[in-house]
């Protein structure tokens, strides 16, 4: 019977950690150039392999399958607002 509860335990704690991520607020600039630093624009893992010049195969960007995927890149996107808003700081350096 306790295995039946357990994902329900895991779900409400991934649960938890999306609404911390979702509220979470900017307000010091380092931390914002960190982050921005840190989490990547783009999915890093997105490849095309090729062989002497011809693609053999695609790998698709897999961080969306990652659960926090969307809090992540919301949270980077608050650091871009953060520092482009508050602090006049330009930002295209982290594109």
């Amino acid at each position: 019977m306790d295995f039946l509860n357990k994902p329900q335990v895991n779900n409400s704690l991934l649960n938890q950690l999306r609404n911390q991520l979702d509220v979470l607020e900017i307000r010091d600039d380092k931390l914002a150039r960190l982050l921005c630093t840190i989490i990547p624009s783009h999915c890093p893992f997105e490849r095309n392999i090729s062989i002497l010049g011809r693609t053999l195969f695609r790998i698709p960007p897999l961080c969306k399958l990652n659960p926090l995927y969307e809090q992540v890149v919301g949270l980077r996107f608050k650091c871009l607002m953060y520092l482009a808003d508050e602090c006049g700081e330009d930002v295209t350096k982290y594109c």
